[in-house]
């Protein structure tokens, strides 16, 4: 079993019209529906910024456009009956094709070729049954306005 280790993580939050995007999975353990905005691992040598970028043209085939940084949280966390820890950059970012917004969901794939489907959500969705992850992320985004 691989040794444990920090992940850094960069995640972005597109936001429109009080809502924003996110994938909706499921821990296989514990059956709960958890929300998180897309993104993925920085790699070696990989700004945060640039990080963001790639998952997104990865993730969405999407190029992205005015990337900053909102702030970093630190995750620590059961997963799939697993401990994780993440260090994780939150940024803000614009879609270059703007009818993205219109769209109730946008499909994309994980780099194991799973496929997933982000959807826009507003804060109604998120509860302490269904949480936005990783935790602190609802209260960094209602106090920067971008959630209610």
């Amino acid at each position: 079993m691989p040794e444990p280790r920090i992940r850094p993580l960069a995640l972005c939050v597109f936001h429109h019209a009080g809502k924003i995007l996110v994938n909706v999975f499921e821990d296989a353990v514990t059956r709960q529906t958890l929300y998180r905005p897309l993104g993925g691992g920085i790699e070696f040598g990989e700004t945060g910024s640039a990080a963001i970028a790639r998952e997104i043209d990865e993730e969405l085939g999407q190029p992205i456009n005015d990337i900053r940084l909102l702030g970093t949280l630190e995750s620590l966390f059961v997963h799939d009956g697993k401990p994780g820890h993440e260090i994780v950059l939150v940024f803000d970012a614009t879609f270059a094709d703007t009818a993205l917004y219109a769209q109730p969901w946008l499909d994309g794939h994980e780099s194991d070729g799973a496929r997933f489907r982000a959807k826009w959500c507003d804060s109604s969705s998120f509860s302490a049954d269904t949480p936005l992850v990783p935790k602190g992320l609802a209260e960094l985004l209602k106090g920067l306005s971008l959630l209610d």
